[in-house]
């Protein structure tokens, strides 16, 4: 999920030290193991949503067979185990090497793109698309490595940054409307409402559930409403009992280690590759420094130090998330409300990592999960990635326009990559318009002639 945004003097890294032990390190000095475990299992809490929501929008479970063209779907039963591992992994590497209250998973945006941009949008395999993710990550790796993250940050404007997030927001929405049935398709109209049935009035009691206990600041407010929905349209016959209740052996064979790397390296893919990436790095920073800000993680410069040894692990999480099957993984703003309740360490994460673990014995119940008990949860992210609006100067025409047309094209389009293609075009050509061509920065004129070369081969 897409984080605060803030300048890039504020999350500049300089250097890789972390903080020193009464703030960073695993069990600092005067720190209560106590708190660290609440923070931790309230982190997992806010974010347990992703274990049923990632599968069923990787597999395609709102997708009728016939709307497939032919693709094969991912494994749902394999798609909630891998989340859970990759989570699990890249969540503990977190507490341990970069010793921070941070927890990762399977990004949510990230995960649309991949299902509904590349496997369904450009008609691609989901190996494909895994190694679409894999390259995706390997640059960020890259960037971060070499220190060029920094131009690529300075040359987006905030604006289009946090539109980014918003048309996102506006995407994962639609999804969730879709997947309830609130909307259908209409041959006349494109879409129109659809008619009430007992999965959709659940669905909308379920939302209610998230919106009452989000209301109250209760932590788990969309996995409590997930669980209510299930087990509602259980006793009411909509869902199928599970085979088992726990599964002690996981099987991840039928989506691990299948990515096709040589397939994604194809000049076509390259867009995606960048969208990917690009998304990725906007949103882990944002997520970090908000977090990292909150949690005190900060120099007397107000630096997040060993930022660069968090991104590299994000990018590794990709890599890794890629080889076991799943989508770009990256940092959840989730965290945040393991901080307020006193995370402040590496053991935060660890004890958040270690719960992503012991979901791995449910598998079975998790499997059974309708898609009308997970819509709700996408219609509440979209709204929580709208507050991103706020951050847009819609008074000045040559920074809304863009950011404006990047919302409209995502939601609109069904494509991330072609939203982003279009607002940095359009960005560029106000800019030039309006005779502010200064503004722009070279970075700038290379991702913009790199868009218009994508939409020639998209379009």
């Amino acid at each position: 999920m897409a984080g605060s945004r803030v300048s890039e003097k504020d999350f500049d890294a300089q250097g890789e030290s972390m903080m020193d032990g009464q703030s960073v390190g695993l069990e600092p000095a005067g720190a209560r193991t106590r708190t660290e475990v609440i923070a931790g299992v309230t982190t997992f809490l806010t974010m347990a949503y992703i274990i049923f929501v990632n599968p069923s929008i990787l597999s395609l479970e709102s997708v009728p067979d016939e709307g497939l063209g032919g693709i094969v779907r991912m494994d749902k039963q394999a798609l909630v185990a891998v989340t859970c591992i990759v989570s699990a992994a890249a969540t503990i590497v977190v507490g341990v090497f970069a010793r921070a209250p941070i927890a990762m998973a399977p990004g949510m945006g990230l995960n649309a793109f991949f299902a509904f941009s590349l496997v369904l949008g450009r008609q691609i395999s989901w190996e494909t698309a895994l190694g679409v993710v894999f390259l995706s990550g390997a640059f960020f790796l890259i960037l971060t490595l070499l220190g060029l993250r920094r131009l690529l940050v300075e040359a987006i404007p905030a604006s289009l940054i946090s539109a980014i997030s918003v048309g996102i927001g506006l995407f994962i929405t639609f999804m969730g409307l879709v997947n309830l049935g609130v909307i259908v398709k209409n041959d006349a109209t494109l879409v129109s409402a659809g008619h009430l049935s007992g999965p959709m009035l659940i669905g909308l009691g379920a939302l209610l559930v998230m919106l009452f206990f989000e209301a109250r600041k209760v932590s788990g407010a969309l996995l409590i409403g997930i669980l209510v929905a299930t087990v509602i349209g259980a006793l009411a016959g909509y869902v199928e009992p599970p085979p088992r209740w726990v599964q002690w052996n996981v099987d991840v064979t039928p989506v691990a280690f299948r990515l096709d790397i040589v397939g994604a390296l194809k000049w076509s893919l390259f867009g995606s590759i960048f969208s990917l990436m690009f998304i990725d790095m906007f949103d882990s920073v944002g997520t970090l420094v908000a977090c990292c800000h909150q949690a005190g993680m900060v120099d007397e410069n107000n630096r997040i130090r060993g930022l660069d040894r968090l991104l590299g692990i994000d990018a590794l999480a990709t890599m890794f998330g890629a080889l076991m099957g799943t989508s770009t993984t990256t940092s959840y703003i989730e965290s945040a409300a393991g901080i307020e309740q006193g995370g402040r360490t590496g053991l935060t994460a660890i004890v958040t990592g270690a719960c992503f673990l012991l979901a791995l014995l449910f598998v079975p119940v998790i499997a059974v999960v309708p898609g009308f008990a997970t819509a709700p949860a996408l219609i509440m992210v979209g709204l929580f990635m709208m507050k991103e609006v706020r951050r847009i100067d819609f008074l000045r025409l040559d920074e809304a326009f863009p950011a404006f047309i990047i919302m409209v094209m995502i939601a609109l389009s069904y494509s991330i990559s072609t939203g982003l293609a279009f607002g940095f075009i359009s960005f560029v050509v106000i800019k030039v318009v309006s005779g502010r061509w200064g503004d722009v920065r070279p970075v700038m004129w290379v991702i913009a002639s790199l868009s218009v070369a994508f939409l020639i081969l998209e379009m």
